[in-house]
């Protein structure tokens, strides 16, 4: 193939990805700071210094109280006296039901302290809109394959990229001065990010896989949810907490989701302390438990199919969720240079239209 082709393929792909690439990269990097940037929407909580922290069950039990008709779906376990207990319900009170929202309880006296929306309420929830936002526009369906096809969009640009640039790689990371010119700004940024935008294209495009099998466009039926309250618990929540835990005692569970009905499982998400760096603190060990609060049975992260293991590292490695803040700042700077390629890659087909435009008046005179 001749350069010209692969030229044109390159700014066919980056102008058709241009707009995606701008939104996911500025989306994804705010994405990387999720849980300190929505602690900024959390309610203010006094410590109680004489008061422990309660129990998921005894926090379940006063959510109940307030919201008798509330069907209660999970429960974020309060780490200490400054995190509210942080419970997701349906309640005829906010959206008539038909929407999730968040209730924040305190974590000593059990006392309601906020609610906000879930991922639809911009304005008190931010981040999970944006989150929402960042994986299908808000657009459901339609908005998942526009995200797969983009993203594939976008590895055709950055392949292309490769093999155009090629042989000005090793002088750019050399640093040599004959490159360090305004004009080899989008050339700059593509390289000195190459390796990140790659690994962020991969794993991205891996993670909407699911758009490009047949099953997802089989006919759906619209789903309408129906408020069904939730019932007490049909076991001593507490007690089953603890009993894990004393047969699993390097378990520590983070996420409820409680069974809706005697035949279901509730679910209890969290981590081991043997578990690898690169897998998830929240959701990489399951332990479910039955209608009499029995382990029925366990999804470990070592126990699960390869498939859903590497499921679990992709999406650690694509989002940066498994380091610290050094971790967070590197994602943060290299995601953003998504968007300054979008910006650089317009701006130099603007110039080269602009060119073409002058020399074709010039022999036309």
């Amino acid at each position: 193939m001749k350069k010209g082709l692969f030229f044109t393929i390159h700014s066919v792909a980056g102008l058709l990805s241009g707009i995606f690439i701008l939104l996911m990269s500025l989306s994804g990097a705010a994405l990387v700071f999720h849980e300190e940037l929505d602690s900024l929407q959390y309610p203010a909580i006094t410590v109680l210094s004489n008061d422990s922290i309660l129990s998921p069950g005894n926090c379940f039990d006063s959510l109940q109280k307030h919201y008798p008709h509330a069907q209660i779906s999970s429960c974020h376990i309060a780490e200490n006296k400054t995190q509210s207990f942080i419970f997701s319900v349906y309640d005829s009170s906010y959206k008539n039901g038909a929407a999730s929202m968040q209730v924040f309880l305190h974590p000593q006296t059990g006392e309601v302290l906020q609610t906000r929306g879930g991922g639809k309420d911009i304005t008190h929830n931010f981040m999970s809109w944006l989150s929402a936002f960042h994986n299908s526009f808000h657009l459901q369906k339609k908005g998942e394959w526009l995200l797969g096809f983009f993203g594939v969009v976008f590895l055709i640009s950055i392949i292309t990229g490769i093999i155009m640039y090629r042989k000005k790689m090793l002088p750019v990371i050399l640093c040599k001065r004959t490159v360090f010119r305004k004009a080899n700004l989008h050339q700059l940024i593509g390289v000195y990010a190459l390796l990140f935008n790659l690994m962020i294209g991969i794993t991205g495009v891996w993670m909407q896989r699911y758009v490009f099998k047949k099953e997802f466009y089989a006919a759906q039926k619209t789903y309408t949810p129906i408020l069904k309250p939730s019932p007490p618990l049909f076991f001593k929540l507490d007690s089953a907490l603890g009993a894990a835990k004393e047969k699993h005692p390097d378990f520590t569970g983070y996420v409820i989701y409680f069974a809706q009905s005697k035949r279901g499982k509730t679910a209890v998400y969290g981590s081991r302390k043997t578990n690898s760096f690169i897998h998830s603190k929240k959701f990489a060990d399951v332990i479910f438990l039955d209608s009499a609060g029995n382990i029925a049975k366990t999804a470990f992260v070592n126990e699960i199919d390869a498939d859903s293991r590497y499921d679990i590292i992709n999406s650690q490695i694509h989002f940066g969720k498994y380091g610290g803040l050094l971790v967070k700042i590197i994602y943060c700077l290299f995601g953003l240079t998504g968007a300054a390629l979008g910006i650089t890659g317009f701006i130099l087909w603007l110039t080269g239209r602009r060119c073409n435009r002058k020399n074709q008046f010039n022999i036309n005179q």
